[in-house]
């Protein structure tokens, strides 16, 4: 780590805003993001006793991500005119609208009510994905990596908090997990309060002469700018993938749901963790190795799932399936900050996040499908783990064909 005390002055400053809206992002990370894993421990449970098929029982999972999707081609490049806080605010109050409206949708057995809830929520989660750009607004090249890999950190007491809320408020009300629902209410308005202490600079409007950089049709022609979403792509697809069937399959093998919630709990433990070191290994060894370790993970993870349904199966495929989300997620997304300039940030970023979530919405979609029209929850549980394959041998074969052009 540099000596701040080294530094000339105006790089002492420009290090301690860094740190300063580093540390912001990761309390908002593990407070506001505490409501991710509690949407998805609930969301295909809730959804079972709504919809009128079980096929359709984690289309509220489905709908958040769908609302990240659509939300990330708008909201980037409002943050880009109107200001990081401005959108961040903006998603928290949605998540708090959305987490109303299911509560709503609950207690009136209204399933549509609840799939708007969802859908609001996905706003915040849109958000969410863009604290980890913003920890490298004000951070130098070299601190860039490691100022991601902390904010994702921040993602590990949401781990601790978010399924513990759910076994602590699940039952607390006549109907199962309203008094969850109205506790996400309460963390997004508490926690919006953290983006008043941001100090990122709105980017200035740029010059008539300024450059106006890639389209995005030219960023994608970019090699590294498309493999990093490709990869981004299949690592958090994979992982919705498997994590939303997870409490089905689970509770459908004979477990409780308070057992569910530990296993949640433990994956997404094991996708923030290595945060602490993640960037660091980036820094020494470059982001197609780190890439290509998640990838790895992933595929060890449907290995361990599709040898068997005892509990330790179960952990054991979960806590390896967050160690490769965060391995291939926080290296796709080093190498994509690493390839384009400033100004072509509310582009990219914007285009990187829609294209994630669009594939993450067909995960979420497939999950719920494989699971509901198998004959059993052992079987739709393989089917799940069986359909990751050919995704990872698209990204594993991206990452060659980069590798091969220039070592990263």
């Amino acid at each position: 780590m540099t000596d701040a005390t080294a530094l000339p002055a105006d790089e002492r400053t420009r290090d301690s805003r860094a740190r300063r809206n580093v540390a912001v992002l990761v309390a908002a990370q593990a407070i506001l993001g505490a409501q991710l894993p509690m949407n998805f421990i609930m969301g295909g449970l809730a959804g079972m006793t709504l919809a009128p098929t079980p096929l359709l029982a984690t289309l509220p999972i489905s709908l958040i991500v769908f609302g990240s999707m659509t939300t990330a081609p708008w909201i980037s490049p409002l943050m880009q005119a109107r200001g990081r806080r401005f959108g961040f605010v903006l998603g928290a109050l949605a998540g708090a609208g959305g987490a109303a409206l299911a509560a709503t949708g609950l207690l009136l057995g209204s399933f549509a009510l609840f799939l708007a809830g969802a859908f609001l929520s996905g706003i915040f989660m849109s958000t969410l994905g863009f604290y980890r750009f913003a920890a490298t607004d004000t951070a130098p090249e070299a601190f860039r990596p490691k100022a991601i890999g902390y904010v994702m950190a921040g993602g590990l007491l949401s781990a601790l908090l978010g399924p513990q809320l759910v076994k602590a408020t699940a039952e607390a009300t006549a109907l199962p997990f309203v008094a969850s629902y109205l506790a996400i209410v309460l963390l997004n308005l508490a926690g919006l309060w953290l983006f008043f202490l941001l100090d990122i600079p709105t980017p200035a409007k740029p010059a008539h002469d300024a450059p106006r950089g890639r389209t995005r049709a030219e960023l994608l022609r970019s090699p590294p700018i498309l493999v990093s979403i490709l990869c981004a792509m299949v690592a958090y697809a994979l992982m919705n993938l498997v994590m939303t069937s997870t409490p089905l399959a689970v509770v459908g093998c004979g477990f409780a749901t308070g057992t569910a919630a530990d296993v949640v709990s433990a994956h997404v433990v094991a996708m923030y963790l290595p945060s602490f070191f993640t960037g660091h290994l980036i820094a020494r060894f470059g982001t197609t190795r780190i890439v290509s370790v998640g990838l790895l993970l992933l595929a060890g993870a449907g290995l361990v799932a599709l040898s068997g349904t005892a509990l330790a199966n179960f952990y054991g495929a979960l806590v390896l399936l967050g160690l490769g989300w965060n391995f291939g997620f926080i290296g796709a997304t080093a190498m994509l900050t690493a390839n384009h300039a400033p100004h072509e940030r509310g582009s990219v970023q914007g285009l990187n996040d829609a294209m994630v979530f669009g594939l993450v919405t067909v995960a979420s979609l497939s999950s719920g499908g494989l699971m509901g029209s198998a004959a059993d929850a052992v079987s739709g549980w393989a089917a799940v783990n069986a359909a990751m394959v050919p995704f990872l041998a698209l990204a594993g074969g991206a990452l060659i064909w980069l590798r091969m052009r220039r070592p990263t």
